[in-house]
């Protein structure tokens, strides 16, 4: 294959996840925004705000509906990601831990705070788990329909998280919530992908895709996998749209891509036919074997020029493989160690099987999710029968380091510094603002820019020198 040329395979990667919460065990009535209130309170004595962002890089703030939401720092890596949703994920137990200590004093000691990393409630309300993706302008949105749509759609086959719904067990919880597959709507209708146009870059070169149909996986690996398939799906696309070819997917559009993310939920084979938007039919297996095929090829022609990192790039092929040949041969229990809703269907089976009742299957469901007072993930990934991919040490690490090679490195570590000075200050995605000596704003467009310049160091120099003054040796 000839190689479009001077092509940058590097992508930013991001994932916004809503929690759920809510209170059990206490003496009187606690709403889930109470919860969530008790959840930030030391962050809003400190910051006098409920939307802060952290010194690792990341985004922590109270969203619409009482969710706790973490965004983590911008990533250069699948892998890099991960370790920031991991954060999250800790960053979250520790405020329920707190909470729990407020709430007890109010509800009695019997007060426990559940937060949920999970997509639907008990009430049948769902929240999100977005992926973000730095993509290059050029690829059309008409292209995102018809080419990664279809992935996005069959990737639940070893993406989701699992769900006790009314007429069964569903592959995902995400799938009866979504309406269309592109579209700028949120409130009206739920798209697959957002289009709302915020780059937070450069936006004649690039487009921020907003990913909303995907599932919050407590599995490391699933996590994993799923930003490094759909980034070399990305890649592959923008390759061959600045190329000028045509996509090796062949036609892949669906018809009606919500209707048939709803028929893959219920069908763990993946061998319902999915009706295509020229005609004929199409299993989501099949679909997905097409992408496996097109990016073996792409990763024997790029190597290590993917940006996933080797020997990563070959576990992606491996993994993502060995999930299809066995839902292929109709194995699912061989996916039970890394798939949430197969290692959550073998937990309902066992409970089945010990003679429990639909309550208690339900509680378990909910458990699966919870990571501040739930049982089950921990114990299987304890008893080896999770696997896992980071260990403490570095999730402990991202919980104040930002990453070093996207331009959270700045931000981050301006957070840390003016955190300890009494100026004032503030930031987002792109941009740090220091009301000092001087007005200092930095803007922070490029996010793979990581290095200081001069404009920074300034202001960097100036929160020094304060802090100095400050709390004088």
């Amino acid at each position: 294959m000839d190689r479009a040329p001077g092509i940058d395979h590097r992508r930013i990667f991001g994932i916004e996840t809503e929690y759920g919460v809510s209170l059990t065990g206490g003496d009187g009535d606690c709403s889930a925004g109470q919860v969530a209130m008790a959840m930030f309170r030391s962050l809003v004595e400190r910051n006098r705000s409920t939307n802060i962002y952290l010194s690792n890089g990341a985004r922590l703030y109270l969203d619409v509906g009482s969710h706790p939401e973490y965004a983590t720092a911008e990533a250069l890596t699948p892998m890099d990601a991960l370790i920031q949703d991991l954060a999250g994920e800790r960053i979250m137990a520790n405020l329920a831990r707190q909470a729990g200590s407020i709430l007890a004093d109010r509800l009695g000691p019997g007060a426990r705070v559940h937060v949920f990393k999970n997509n639907v409630d008990a009430r049948g309300h769902s929240f999100g788990c977005h992926e973000n993706y730095l993509l290059r302008r050029q690829v059309p949105l008409e292209m995102v329909r018809g080419q990664l749509v279809p992935f996005l759609v069959t990737r639940q086959l070893f993406t989701g998280a699992g769900r006790l719904g009314e007429d069964g067990f569903q592959l995902s919880q995400r799938a009866d919530f979504l309406d269309e597959a592109v579209s700028s709507a949120t409130t009206r209708a739920r798209p697959m992908v957002n289009t709302r146009d915020e780059p937070h870059a450069d936006p004649d070169r690039y487009r921020r895709l907003h990913v909303i149909l995907g599932d919050s996986n407590r599995s490391q690996t699933v996590t994993w996998l799923k930003l490094a398939t759909t980034h070399l799906v990305l890649g592959l696309i923008e390759e061959e749209v600045l190329a000028g070819r045509s996509i090796p997917f062949g036609d892949c559009a669906l018809a009606d891509p919500g209707a048939a993310m709803r028929s893959v939920s219920r069908d763990r084979n993946g061998r319902v036919p999915l009706d295509l938007e020229g005609g004929g039919t199409v299993s989501a297996l099949d679909l997905q074997n097409r992408y496996w095929e097109a990016c073996r090829a792409y990763i024997d022609d790029s190597g290590d020029q993917t940006g996933v990192g080797i020997p990563m790039v070959g576990k992606v092929l491996v993994l993502w493989r060995a999930a299809l040949d066995a839902l292929d041969a109709g194995r699912w229990e061989d996916l039970a160690d890394w798939v949430d809703w197969a290692a959550k269907l073998r937990l309902l089976k066992g409970e089945e099987a010990r003679g429990a009742d639909a309550l208690k299957a339900r509680r378990l469901d909910l458990d699966y999710h919870d990571i501040a007072s739930g049982r089950s993930y921990g114990a299987l990934v304890r008893h080896g029968m999770m696997r896992t991919l980071v260990d403490d040490h570095r999730i402990g690490e991202a919980l104040r380091t930002p990453p070093q090679t996207t331009r959270a490195r700045l931000r981050g570590n301006f957070v840390a510094r003016a955190e300890t000075t009494p100026l004032q200050w503030s930031c987002d995605w792109t941009r740090l603002v220091l009301q000092g000596n001087h007005r200092h704003e930095v803007r922070l467009m490029d996010p793979f820019a990581h290095e200081s310049d001069e404009a920074y160091l300034a202001m960097m120099g100036e929160l020094a020198q304060d802090r100095a003054v400050s709390d004088p040796v």
